[in-house]
């Protein structure tokens, strides 16, 4: 697909150092063989005799530090540590590497834990969500079939100020992994007041605080589906909006929305799904589905080096 070939492409621009911890998954082997061969990224296998045992123990005390208020003791902060994910994370912190990407055999609430206690939320964003980047083969929607979906991944009710949170880290998620220019539709049951109710007055104070965010991003809401990425029922529904018919990031109400919208499409669309990728940090790094294929994981590595760049 032009959309995963574009990302591969942007990858190898600057080359950045991508941690893997999941050193003993076969997937992530094979991955990094791609990786390396296509070159990139560089790749920092996590096995074992990567790991120094004085930099664990600091990276220990570190993260006692930053997570006082969780009132932990060392031996429960030892005990996570025993999981390369932690050290990965870490090494992200102090900008030994430029990122990790976990979750073939790790959750991704393990994966979601470990980046929250160990980098720092972005001042611009303030809240940690995710998002996929789908491209949809033979689609004539969103661009020519690519689309930002979020969140699928974090947030499971969230409220209309992490609404547009979320929005703005997608959009430039679209914007820094592909240079296209995001055009966002906050999705619902209703179009444009067509229904009444809490869900859709909460979109509507998304959209507002999202604009006094960033005031010149392309964002409308509350739009159905079709009518956000279908030309000919958004000219029924919503003429007027700059975004209807046209949106290239779809931002769903809830996460079981989002995850039951992204899986859809993967598997009766035959899209490819890349993501979870986690939003809102000061450092780039990046979920997987444990379903995730070789590709995935290649594509994951890409993604958050050009995150990175």
């Amino acid at each position: 697909m032009n959309t995963i070939s574009n990302i591969r492409g942007r990858a190898k621009l600057k080359q950045k150092t991508i941690a893997l911890p999941e050193y003993n998954e076969s997937r992530t082997q094979k991955a990094c063989e791609i990786i390396e061969k296509e070159g990139l990224a560089k790749v920092l296998l996590l096995s074992p005799d990567k790991i120094i045992q004085s930099e664990k123990e600091r990276y220990i005390q570190e993260f006692l530090r930053i997570n006082k208020s969780r009132e932990m003791s060392i031996d429960e902060v030892s005990k996570l540590f025993n999981d390369p994910i932690y050290y990965a994370a870490m090494l992200t912190r102090e900008g030994k590497v430029d990122g990790f990407v976990a979750g073939a055999s790790h959750t991704t609430p393990d994966v979601a834990r470990c980046a929250l206690r160990c980098l720092e939320l972005d001042e611009r964003i303030t809240v940690m969500t995710s998002a996929f980047i789908m491209a949809v083969p033979g689609c004539e929607y969103g661009e020519a079939g690519t689309f930002v979906f979020a969140d699928c991944g974090i947030i499971p009710e969230p409220s209309a100020r992490q609404l547009a949170c979320i929005s703005l880290a997608a959009a430039g998620l679209l914007e820094k992994v592909l240079g296209i220019t995001a055009r966002i539709a906050m999705l619902s049951y209703s179009t444009k007041g067509s229904a009444k109710g809490k869900l859709v007055e909460k979109i509507h104070e998304a959209l507002k605080l999202l604009k006094e965010m960033k005031p010149d991003l392309s964002a409308d809401g509350e739009m159905q589906v079709d009518a956000a990425i279908v030309p000919e029922v958004a000219r029924i529904k919503y003429p007027e909006s700059p975004v209807a018919g046209k949106a290239n990031v779809l931002v769903f109400p809830n996460l079981e929305a989002g995850n039951i919208g992204y899986k859809l499409v993967q598997r009766l669309a035959n899209a490819r799904a890349v993501g979870p990728l986690l939003l809102g940090l000061s450092r780039p790094c990046s979920d997987l589905s444990r379903g995730c294929s070789v590709e995935d994981i290649v594509d994951c590595v890409a993604i958050t080096a050009i995150m990175a760049q």
